[in-house]
């Protein structure tokens, strides 16, 4: 696991700044930094729309003594498409936009059900259960 994170904290940034010299070569310095600002202001603004819509149904069904576990999940998506809008790069912002997006954090959401359910079943994770003091 340890080298799957070095990999990622090394290639991704590698890969944004390859990407961001590709892109700036054809568009130009000032219109690339400008697209990078502007997909983190839009980012930045949906974040906070889609997580305080994300807040108010968490409070909603605590009201009703609903435990929100779905909305705890997209609350977990929004924020980590949060950090990767922060990370400079039109990757990162294409897939931090798509965390923030309702359908698509939708078919995350689906495929990281299938993939833990798969953990699951194989015995790969293990619960354990705490029965109070």
């Amino acid at each position: 696991m340890f080298f799957y994170l070095i990999l990622l904290f090394t290639l991704v940034p590698v890969g944004e700044l390859v990407l961001l010299l590709r892109v700036g070569e054809h568009i130009g310095v000032g219109n690339t930094v400008f697209l990078v600002i502007f997909t983190g202001i839009i980012g930045a603004a949906l974040a906070k729309m889609q997580g305080l819509l994300t807040m108010q149904r968490i409070q909603d069904n605590l009201g009703r003594g609903v435990m929100p576990a779905e909305e705890m999940f997209d609350g977990a998506m929004i924020l980590c498409g949060g950090v990767l809008l922060l990370t400079p790069g039109f990757v990162t912002d294409i897939l931090g936009l798509s965390f923030l997006i309702p359908l698509t954090r939708n078919l995350y959401k689906k495929i990281i059900k299938k993939h833990i359910q798969k953990k699951f079943d194989h015995g790969d994770v293990i619960t354990i259960h705490h029965r109070g003091p």
